[in-house]
């Protein structure tokens, strides 16, 4: 078949990728030049295929009032005149459940584990370079507690296959020496040596070159999609710039902009925007690249993220709930700023912003957390959408997965949690 694809981010680079491979012609199309230049270009940078757990938590509840009222909360909820939002919000609330948030993560960690076979073929198949390394990974906790509820988690998530251990601040020193500089005091930490980091903008824009050198592909890019045509219920053809492109079926991988096209075309998505920011800090000298960790860090306090990236570091955070405002506030960047300074001080020159590269994106997320890899309920359209802040990690087998359902092939994993629902 000639299948479109929607949206050039790491989505719908790699299921564009995974269709080239299953034979079929493939069209990528994005309002952007280059591929990866949204959401997928400023991520925390980890593949973090152990930690799914997803934003809907049964501690929502206890912590609501601090997400609506407090400045310092690294959840922010900004109540709006939209129903999109509000519709959203109940079914965030009714998935905070114990029992839907352990099926979730069950799930979530078939589909990340199988992410990550998934990269690793696709890594053997096709020499490029995206600084990609297995780093190990760090949970720090500063309160016994946290560290106990920890415990409970790792217990459950190691009967499905998740190779974690709960150590104390020394051993976390032993294992990332960078932190023993850090202003806080910790009370341990979860490790993972097996996780990964990368650069996923890097990625997306590696692997379409790839592609291109294949027949059968075409980036049509820095083209913006507008109206669309239907015929007898089915999606025919979109129109993309001054072109129109005809195609026997499509991918809606627009990430937080596929809530618009489904409208456009019938239907109701559930999702919505969740706004994040971060850093790049270069690392210019010997002094800063020994100040700078090596294993990707999550500071849990602060729900902060540092992941390197060869000569740089990575620092992303928060979660905003408040729509499509692209803007990028000084607070923000300050905050992941005085994030660096007391975890990793000399790391970097800090005193210039336009150094930093700061960004914000929008994570395209389900109320549950769980993304939608599905046929549409419109004729020949597929969903391939919803996955948050796991995007990177869970790209791959997500592409893999709606590849093999479009081919009406028996799937690797189960497909139904990712089925659509309106």
């Amino acid at each position: 078949m000639h299948i479109c694809v929607l949206g050039a981010g790491v989505i719908g680079v790699t299921s564009a990728y995974r269709l080239l491979e299953a034979g079929h012609q493939v069209t990528l199309v994005d309002a952007a030049a280059l591929p990866g230049s949204q959401t997928s270009l400023g991520n925390g940078a980890q593949l973090s295929y152990s930690y799914v757990a997803p934003l809907a938590d049964p501690s929502v509840w206890t912590h609501w009032p601090e997400y609506l009222f407090s400045s310092d909360s690294p959840l922010t909820l900004r109540p709006k005149m939209d129903p999109a939002q509000w519709r959203w919000l109940l079914k965030f609330l009714a998935a905070c459940n114990a029992n839907r948030v352990q099926q979730t993560t069950v799930d979530l960690l078939k589909l990340a584990f199988f992410s990550r076979d998934q990269l690793q073929q696709l890594t053997q198949a096709i020499p490029f370079d995206f600084q990609h390394r297995t780093a190990g990974k760090l949970v720090m906790y500063t309160n016994a507690k946290g560290l106990e509820g920890a415990r409970r988690q790792i217990d459950f998530q190691a009967q499905h296959g998740c190779q974690q251990e709960i150590i104390d601040a020394a051993r976390c020193l032993q294992i990332e020496p960078a932190l023993a500089n850090a202003k806080r005091d910790w009370a341990g930490g979860v490790y993972t040596p097996s996780e990964e980091a990368g650069d996923c903008a890097l990625f997306c824009r590696q692997l379409v070159d790839a592609m291109t050198q294949r027949p059968g592909f075409r980036f049509a890019h820095s083209q913006r999609i507008g109206k669309v045509e239907m015929r007898g219920g089915a999606l025919t053809a979109v129109h993309a710039g001054q072109e129109q492109i005809a195609a026997d079926a499509f991918v809606l991988a627009l990430g937080a902009e596929s809530a618009d096209f489904a409208r456009q075309v019938g239907f109701t998505l559930p999702l919505y925007p969740l706004k994040g920011y971060s850093i790049t800090v270069p690392l210019l000298d010997s002094a800063n690249q020994a100040a700078a960790p090596q294993v990707s860090i999550t500071d849990l306090s602060r729900k902060i993220v540092y992941a390197r990236l060869e000569n740089r570091l990575r620092v992303a955070g928060r979660v905003e709930l408040l729509g499509m405002d692209r803007s990028i506030p000084t607070s923000a960047i300050d905050e992941l700023k005085r994030g660096v300074d007391e975890l990793f001080p000399g790391c970097g020159d800090l005193s210039d912003n336009s150094t930093l590269s700061p960004w914000s994106g929008f994570r395209p997320a389900t109320p549950s957390g769980v993304p939608i890899i599905a046929a549409a309920p419109v004729k020949n359209l597929y969903l391939n959408i919803g996955h948050g802040s796991l995007g990177w990690t869970l790209a791959h087998g997500s592409a893999t997965l709606l590849a093999e359902l479009i081919d009406g092939q028996r799937t690797s994993i189960d497909a139904s949690p990712f089925s659509f629902s309106a």
